[in-house]
Formats: C-alpha cells, structure tokens, sequence
C-alpha cells in the first residue's frame, strides 16, 4: 500500500485518490465511479492536475526554506541552481521510483498500453500532486517531512555543500583524463534489474587501464555519476588528482 511507503495514512483517503489519479484515466470514464481505498466513499473520478498545480508551488516553497536552513552562508544564486535540481522533472521522478509510485497510479486504458506507469513526466506530476495531497490532509510539517526525508536529504547522502551537490562528476572525470593523459573514459550498462516502472541501472566507468569503477541508480545518467564520482575519489586518495590539477 501506498501509505506505508508513505509512512503516512491518510484521514482523508480521497485526496490520496485523487493525487494518484491521472487524466486519461477520467478522459476515457468520465461517469464512472471510481473508490481506490475502502475508506473512501465511490465518486465521480476526479483527476490529479489541480493537486499538481498546488504541489509545485508547495515543493518550491518547501525546498527554499531547507536550502537557507542548510546552507545559510550561500548566495542566492548558487541556491537556486541546487533549486532547480530538488524540484525537476529528473529529481521528482527518481522519487516516485524509489516509493515505486507509477505501481499505484490509475490510469486510462491507453495510458496503460502505452507504458505510463514509467513515464518520467507523469511520474514527477504524480509526486507534486502527492505533495500537495499531504499538504490538505496533514498539513504544512506533514508534508515538510516527507519533502525533507524523500527528496533534499538522499541528494545530500553523500556529505558535501552546495559545490558538493552541483558537480558534474562525468566532465570533471574528462577534464581529469586529459590532463593525465590518458584517453576519454569508458560508460558501459552492465545490468538492469527491477520492473520497467522502476529500474535500477549498473554502470561501469574505465579510465585508462588502471582506474575503473561501478554504481548503481534509477537511472544511466545517475549512476554514471556516481561511477564517475568514485572514480575521481581514488585518483585522489591516490594523488593522481591533484597532480592533473596542477
């Protein structure tokens, strides 16, 4: 059940619904009833866009407050960059697979077929509608935790500030390897597991015949990141890092 992965029940189960509820699903039953929770009474199918409309401005406001919390020496400008990662499409989405939401979504019969529940846009609208479900059943330090636990504290998990968090781990390992050197490094996908909704992807960097390295995420481009950030952590625990810095 969704709740659980919420590590929240809803007093209000319509709204959950609701948030989970895409378009096309009321498109194609527009005089159906639809009750997706025993504790909700049978309605006339209400789509998820409006709770999106809320969510989005919830998520901004939200993450804003965290940032300054966080990082209360950093100008605005570098905020706003880290900003704009929290709140995107490409973080909302690596959300929504790690609570496996595209599993729970009711969708119309065409979106079904054509793979919706991995689709990356819907997946994101349904995390800021979910957002903004919390928000009217629990209100502001409901959904404050599930913001801070789900989305700001995993991209921070690996230590490091603002700098940390807006490094380009695969140009600065291709800077490094032409200063060494040494020829472009090597991303090879090794392994996918999991359903289609919510793939985990293995990747392999090489550099040279030395360094190589391997992570995992819920995307190529993530783990590509996190193979060339481990990469770049034993050039220079060995030394070779600094030297091509010099």
């Amino acid at each position: 059940m969704v709740e659980a992965r919420l590590g929240y029940v809803f007093c209000d189960a319509t709204l959950l619904a609701r948030a989970l509820t895409h378009k096309s699903h009321v498109h194609e039953r527009p005089g159906a009833l639809i009750a997706l929770d025993s504790r909700a009474p049978e309605m006339a199918p209400r789509d998820n866009e409006q709770l999106e409309f809320l969510g989005d401005s919830i998520l901004g406001f939200l993450v804003s407050e965290s940032l300054v919390q966080r990082f209360p020496d950093s100008p605005e400008g570098r905020l706003s960059k880290v900003k704009a990662h929290l709140v995107s499409e490409e973080r909302l989405h690596e959300v929504a697979k790690e609570l496996d939401l595209g599993e729970f979504l009711v969708l119309g019969r065409g979106e079904e077929m054509s793979g919706g529940r991995g689709k990356r846009a819907l997946l994101a609208d349904a995390v800021e509608a979910l957002i903004a479900a919390l928000y009217l059943d629990g209100g502001l330090d409901v959904v404050r935790n599930f913001i801070e636990s789900n989305i700001v504290v995993p991209f921070f998990a690996n230590g490091g500030g603002v700098d940390a968090a807006l490094t380009d781990f695969k140009s600065a390992l291709q800077e490094t390897a032409q200063a060494l050197k040494l020829p472009a490094p090597r991303y090879v996908v090794i392994g996918e597991t999991g359903p289609e909704h919510s793939k985990t992807f293995t990747v392999e960097v090489r550099l040279g015949k030395d360094w190589s390295s391997q992570a995992s995420g819920h995307s190529k481009k993530a783990a590509g990141q996190r193979a060339a950030q481990q990469v770049l952590g034993k050039l220079a625990a060995n030394g070779e890092a600094s030297e091509a810095a010099e």
